[in-house]
Order: structure tokens, then sequence, then C-alpha cells
């Protein structure tokens, strides 16, 4: 599936503040759905995991459906319905044969504008949600991630698990999730996208008829607090492992950094998915000290993180740690050749190209791009600045994510 260069990519803004975005494309495919700018660090103290909650129960009834006849809406024409929560954002969307735009857009605005909340379906879903806990908490080289952004958040909204704990939830009544929706769903905060082949005019029109009865709200936005830049900190915590899980990580900037393609490119090269990075490189295919390592980067409205994973066996820990502290310094001591920087360019360019593929990847990153920038995104601007990157401004970037500057995880 790609997007045809002679067809449209689209923005509209209903009169309510709703925007749109349509990317058409030759596909036998569509997606739609919603993006909207609600996760959870907006979930209030005492009420940790209502993000999340109010995505899984806006399923469960509607002031025109039951909770089954929201589940066969879509699958009843080879469709699927689903959604997710993070840190900053809600997606809810479809995926569907063509010719069934109308009967998901007017599904997902039921969803978002009319859910009722049962308590009856609360209550089971409460059950669903501990069991996804319970799970999560079960699996350390999943739960050291949330722990590590605990710590370097500490005292922050961005610090705390999306799923929540057992207490909050408890809290959690069909009104609080009617409050919560009432509050941030709507238009200002929420941008619909479109990938399929209907011309924009019509995924305009079937907007408007279906989402253009949702209120106006002023432009009084939720307020976010940036979080306080914390002390570099070491911490291990002994739950009688057979291996050491570990987090290295680094505060980075926002979203709307100038630089955030170089630490992008700086994350890909030293634990991107590639086999040759080189975390992967100096821990694993050479030494043989890891079972698996990784870096990734999260860039958030007010800040960034950087975060190095690795499991081992734990005699192999400090060596693992030395060689990821010779790394890093390696990256900003020492200007990467041009020849190499153009080949860790063109292979990063590739591993985008490939993504940007994907209809599922180009509807997400539409919706995102619209809430966050107020621009469709474009691969090719993306691919522009990645290839503009200097030696110096890649060792600049990594003079930021030394050790020293480091706060550490393990559980063992």
């Amino acid at each position: 599936m790609t997007v045809e260069p002679n067809l449209p990519t689209r923005l509209h803004t209903l009169p309510n503040g709703l925007k749109i975005i349509h990317l058409q494309t030759a596909s036998r495919v569509s997606w739609c759905g919603v993006a909207v700018n609600a996760g959870s660090r907006d979930d209030p103290a005492g009420q940790y995991g209502l993000a999340h909650f109010v995505e899984h129960t806006i399923f469960k009834g509607t002031q025109h459906r039951r909770a089954w006849h929201i589940l066969n809406r879509m699958e009843t024409v080879g469709g699927e319905l689903n959604a997710y929560t993070t840190k900053e954002n809600t997606i809810v969307y479809a995926v569907f044969p063509n010719g069934h735009e109308e009967r998901a857009l007017e599904l997902i605005a039921d969803l978002v504008c009319r859910s009722v909340f049962p308590e009856a379906e609360l209550v089971k879903e409460r059950e669903v949600v501990m069991e996804e806990v319970m799970s999560y908490r079960d699996t350390p080289s999943e739960a050291v991630f949330d722990d590590f952004e605990d710590m370097v958040f500490a005292g922050s909204q961005l610090g705390h698990n999306i799923l929540g704990v057992e207490s909050d939830l408890d809290s959690i009544t069909s009104g609080v999730c009617s409050d919560y929706l009432k509050r941030l769903y709507v238009p200002r905060n929420m941008v619909l996208f479109s990938v399929g082949p209907e011309r924009p005019e019509r995924i305009f029109r079937l907007a408007e008829k279906h989402y253009g009865a949702m209120r106006r709200e002023p432009d009084d936005h939720h307020v976010r607090t940036q979080p306080q830049l914390l002390p570099v900190a070491h911490r291990t915590v002994d739950l009688g492992l057979h291996q050491a899980h570990t987090v290295v990580g680094v505060r980075l900037p926002s979203m709307f950094s100038d630089e955030r393609f170089s630490y992008s490119l700086l994350n890909n090269i030293l634990g991107g998915p590639g086999m040759n990075s080189l975390l992967n490189l100096n821990l694993r295919e050479r030494r043989g000290l890891v079972y698996t390592v990784e870096s990734t980067v999260a860039q958030y409205t007010d800040c960034g993180l950087m975060q190095i994973y690795f499991g081992c066996d734990h005699h192999h820990l400090n060596k693992a740690l030395g060689i990821v502290e010779r790394t890093l310094l390696s990256l900003a001591s020492q200007p990467l050749s041009e020849r190499k920087l153009a080949e860790y360019k063109r292979q990063y360019c590739g591993q985008l190209l490939v993504a940007a593929d994907s209809a599922e990847f180009l509807a997400m990153n539409a919706g995102k791009s619209v809430l966050y920038y107020g621009r469709a995104p474009h691969i090719e601007r993306t691919i522009a600045q990645i290839m503009s990157i200097t030696p110096d401004d890649l060792v600049r970037v990594a003079q930021t994510i030394t050790y020293d500057r480091c706060s550490t995880l393990t559980f063992t």
C-alpha cells in the first residue's frame, strides 16, 4: 500500500474546531480514527489509570448501542475496532474493507461522544485491567521500564504506570469516566484521521454529519506541568530473579526541539532495531554478555527520555554497564567520519521508508502529526532533516547523554 503522488493529502477543520486529515491511497483497505491529546499523564491524583480505563470502557455501551453491538459493528464486515493509550494520547481507530467508511466514522463518533459507562460493565472491566496490570508486573523486562520512569519522573504525572493501580481503579466510577470524556474528548483536543481511497470531500462531509454536533469548547486546554529535572540516581531492586534487567536512561528535550532528529538518529545508531547497532555489536555479538539490548527514545510535549535496556546474567552486569559507558563516551568524544555517518543515515532513512509503507503507520502518524504539529506528516521532509545532520551535530547531542548524566535501575 502506498500513497499515490497524484492523489491528495488534505486537511480540513469543522466549524466546531475539529481538525481532519485524509490521506488518499490506492488500497482496498481503509483506516480511520481519532487521536486525542489525553493520556496517562492527564490522570488526576488518586485516579491513576483513568485514561486507560476510559479507553477500555468506551466500548461497553453508548446511548445507542450495547457492548455486543459495538463489538460486532465492524467485525461483521471483516473490519476491526481497537484503541490504545500512551502517556500523552489516546487513539481510537478502525480498519475495514473499502466501502464501509460511514459505518466506521459513525461508530467511533458514537463511542467518543455518547459512551455511558454502565456500572455493571465497569465492574467486569476493572478485573480485566487488573489482570493486565498483574501480567505486566510478572514480566520484569517490561516492568523495569515503568519503575524507571517512576524514578526519573518522580513527583510528575509522567511517572505513574499507564495501567494504574488497584486502589485507584476501584475509585473510578461511571460518573468519573463521563466527566473525563466530556472534558478531554472535545474538538479542540482531537484530530480525526482517515487513510483510504475515498475522495477527501466525502470524508469531510461524513465528518460534518457525525462529528459536527460536538460542542465547541473554549480554549482552556488542560495544563501539563513539565517534570522537574532530578539528580542522577542508581538503584538496584532485589526480586530474586535469575537474570538482571537494567535500564540506563537520561532526560532529553521535547518533541518540538530542533535537535529531535539528531537524537533519533543517535538512538538508532546506538541501539536501534538493526543488528549492527553499536550496543548489539559491543554487548551481544562480540562478547555474548547479554541476551537482548535495545535503545528507545520517547519525546513528549515538554521533555523526552532515552532508555537503554539490556538483560544479562548477574555476574555480567558490571562489565555490561562499563561497555555501555564506553560506547556512549565514544560517540560524545570522537566525530564519526562523513562516510560512516552517511551509512548510518542511509540505514535509518531506509527503515523510515519501510515503516511509512504501512497503512497503520500512515494513519496513526497522520493523526498525531496534526494533533501536535498542526500539519500533515511528510516523509521526504523528515528524511531531508536527517540527511542534513553533520558529525558535529551528532557529537553535540551525544555529549548530553554520557553515562555520568544517566540514571540506572536494575531488577535482580
